[in-house]
């Protein structure tokens, strides 16, 4: 007897829709979609609880007749392709007809829609599994997707959702890449009753991003054009200064559609080689436009994927231009040597000396009694420290009065000790103190704040924005006093002690903890406190003050001493170092 069977239509459609709708972004993308196919000049997003109760999507395109309302919802049903030739030139968004019965599997969804040229628009109701009614109702032109209960049939799958803040953020995401490939079209996006997005139709592709991602992004980046007989290269790319640790504001598209591509992302970062710092990354907005019939975009169930027949090629047309373009705006700082010929030393008049005197050059005042070691302290520490107990033979012993420590160039603090002299990473010194401050602080829920003298205004996007919110309660464990402000900004009152309140410094603080926030880790609450307190100690180690006086350096030093572990950083590296006497005494042979 036969082992095999077909699954059922109703089993095989929930097969179908995981390839397809992983999370409700993949709804709000598919039907994003399909409304700029219908030919759609407004299109307007409804999300409740990010997507989870509902997803609706309105547009006023072309509608669909009573008997298309009805079919867009069996699998395969696409009046995009009808031969195997056409999947050659694809120039459409959706084309394999699986989005909506997809969607259909897992959730209860009303279709609402209208031609102009029908009295009456069509109502269609599918739920369990395909079941339809059908209805006439009175409706404007276009379609109106409303897409309630996600995975309500599949709870597993709805378990494995993240939260409402994450979930937005994917919506945001997939709202900003279909936004930018239509910046002639009017778009928004509401969650919960508050509007995210309102975007009027723009007048260039410029002031959708603008629109989008604010006057900061827009503020960095420069122009991109290129055209071969293969491919013709369009664009943005950022300004090198304003590459950032954390993946954001990187899109390529090709023809109009979206996609992901780490081999031509591979291009632009070795355009920028020397340019930038390694582990820093640009943003960049490449628009790509060929031949349909060299491009495959038939090779991923969810669309992000393409092949181009002519890979290599592109990828070295691709690096010469973004290369070009940064030699072009003079991002590599080179010498105008013209220029430089021009410029002439001025010279001295042959009447100067009668008029002023012969020129004679400056002599230093010496101070023959002068003893520069006159000052320097006797090395001979008792050996106690903290708490009163001895220190053992040959380790550090904290500076004891304010001429003990000297800071030298912002980055090692000197003082005597016992067996020489004693250097002080201040950095990995900072980032041990910070690193058991916010343990503790995260442990306990206790922080400690020091507010800015002006609060400081931070344009970090929508879909960053919402980070912040997710994480106010460990932010503010952690003495960071954050207000969200706005769709795409948060104002920063108030940093951990012993961050600066300076105002750039809080800008590019802002920006790296976005990187920090969207690890996503989990795991055990002790593990994760490690790991957000090790994140958060070398970020605070970065931004902090450095010791300017010999007191500031006692006080540094006061608290490392105070720490469990004053000897390494959370990472493993060596904070403090002894040079010896006898190295000393070499020195000076």
């Amino acid at each position: 007897m036969s082992r095999l069977k077909v699954l059922p239509a109703n089993i095989a459609n929930r097969i179908a829709a995981g390839e397809v709708v992983q999370r409700p972004a993949s709804v709000v993308k598919e039907l994003l979609e399909n409304a700029v196919d219908a030919g759609a000049t407004q299109i307007t997003v409804v999300v409740t609880d990010a997507g989870r109760t509902l997803i609706q999507v309105i547009d006023n395109g072309s509608g669909m007749s009573p008997a298309d309302a009805v079919l867009c919802f069996e699998r395969h049903a696409t009046s995009k392709i009808s031969t195997a030739e056409d999947l050659e030139a694809i120039a459409s968004y959706g084309f394999r007809g699986e989005a909506l019965p997809s969607i259909a599997a897992v959730a209860e969804v009303t279709l609402r829609t209208r031609r102009p040229q029908d009295e009456t628009a069509t109502q269609v109701v599918v739920a369990d599994g395909g079941s339809t009614k059908t209805s006439s109702v009175a409706g404007p032109a276009g379609s109106n997707f409303a897409v309630r209960n996600l995975f309500y049939n599949t709870p597993a799958r709805r378990k494995f959702l993240k939260s409402d803040n994450v979930e937005l953020r994917h919506i945001i995401d997939e709202f900003t890449r279909i936004a930018l490939t239509r910046p002639e079209l009017g778009f928004s996006l509401s969650s919960n009753g508050r509007d995210i997005f309102v975007l009027k139709p723009a007048k260039s592709l410029k002031f959708r991003i603008l629109d989008l991602l604010g006057p900061g992004v827009v503020a960095d980046i420069v122009d991109l054009s290129a055209e071969t007989t293969v491919i013709k290269v369009t664009g943005f790319i950022g300004k090198p200064e304003s590459a950032r640790k954390a993946l954001g504001n990187q899109f390529f598209f090709v023809n109009g559609r979206y996609f992901r591509s780490p081999y031509l992302h591979k291009a632009v970062m070795k355009a920028y080689g020397e340019f930038i710092p390694e582990g820093l990354t640009p943003s960049y907005f490449i628009w790509l436009e060929a031949d349909p019939h060299t491009i495959d975009v038939n090779i991923s169930p969810t669309k992000n994927e393409v092949k181009f027949e002519e890979d290599g090629v592109i990828f070295q047309i691709l690096y010469a231009c973004v290369k070009e373009t940064l030699g072009r705006n003079s991002f590599g700082g080179g010498i105008d040597f013209d220029a430089a010929q021009e410029v002439q030393m001025p010279t001295l008049g042959k009447h100067f000396d009668e008029t002023h005197g012969p020129v004679t050059a400056p002599m230093p005042a010496l101070d023959p009694d002068y003893d520069p070691f006159a000052s320097m302290p006797n090395t001979g520490f008792d050996n106690t420290a903290k708490g009163g107990q001895p220190w053992e033979e040959g380790m550090p012993s904290p500076a004891r009065t304010e001429a003990d420590a000297l800071t030298i160039r912002g980055k090692y603090i000197i003082t005597p000790s016992v067996s020489g002299l004693m250097a002080v990473n201040i950095r990995r010194a900072n980032e041990r103190i910070i690193y058991e401050r916010s343990l503790n602080a995260l442990s306990l829920n206790s922080h400690v704040s020091q507010q800015a003298l002006f609060p400081v205004p931070v344009q970090v996007g929508a879909g960053a924005r919402l980070l912040f919110e997710e994480h106010a309660a460990e932010l503010a464990a952690l003495g960071f006093d954050i207000t969200p402000f706005g769709t795409d900004t948060v104002v920063v009152n108030g940093v951990p002690e012993g961050c600066s309140c300076e105002a750039g410094k809080v800008r590019q603080m802002v920006q790296d903890m976005v990187l920090i926030l969207s690890d996503g880790t989990s795991g055990l609450k002790d593990t994760v406190h490690a790991s957000v307190a090790a994140k958060f100690a070398t970020l605070g180690s970065v931004n902090a003050e450095v010791p300017s006086s010999p007191a500031q350096a006692r006080n540094l030093l006061d608290a490392l001493f105070a720490c469990e572990n004053s000897e390494l950083t959370p990472s493993g590296r060596k904070i403090i170092g002894i040079i010896g006497i006898e190295e000393i005494d070499k020195k000076l042979q």
